[in-house]
This record gives C-alpha cells, structure tokens and sequence, in this order.
C-alpha cells in the first residue's frame, strides 16, 4: 500500500504546478499540438517541453506525431475530473472565508 501512496503523491506533485493545471485545462476537450499550445499559453518553448516531459512521464498526457508535428492530449479524463473537483473544494473555502470576512465588519 505503502507504493500507492508514493505514486499518488507523485502525481500530486506534477499537478501542484499552476501551468500544469493550466496545460490540462487547455486540453480539457481537445488534442493540439506544440505550437497551438505555445499560442494560447504564451510560455517559451523550453519551459512548455519542461511541463510536458513531466507529465507525459507520470502518464498525465499521451502524444501521436503526425510528420514534424507532435500533439498532446489528456491520457485520462478523470485527471480532469481531479482538478475540477480540487477547484470546486478550493472555491468553497474562498467562499467561507469571504463569509467570515462579511461578519467581522
């Protein structure tokens, strides 16, 4: 069990990366290649094959080639689904707070 834990921190790790979650989310419903996601994240090349090497790594993305071009997408959808849970939990504590702010004035 010991071994489950340790891969499932491991993959926390790789999505505790604000570009990360921001490259999944940019892929949540399509496959694009290098290029299209250069354009719509706006990050230099090394740093966009840094991310994607990690995660292509940690089963997080899968790639096909087509000539020069290479493409990503989601390998499994409930990473998806992992991040949109994570952010509802995180809007829900954003909206404690503001409750509890709302109060003290």
């Amino acid at each position: 069990m010991q071994q489950v834990y340790e891969m499932h921190a491991e993959i926390c790790k790789v999505l505790s990366n604000p570009k990360r979650i921001e490259i999944i989310n940019t892929l949540r419903d399509k496959e694009l290649s290098v290029g299209d996601l250069l354009d719509k994240l706006r990050i230099k090349k090394a740093n966009l094959s840094q991310h994607l090497a990690v995660m292509r790594s940690k089963g997080i993305v899968k790639t096909r080639r087509n000539g020069v071009n290479i493409y990503y997408r989601i390998a499994n959808r409930k990473v998806i689904k992992a991040c949109d849970i994570m952010r509802e939990v995180l809007l829900e504590q954003l909206s404690e707070a503001n409750k509890v702010i709302k109060k003290i004035r």
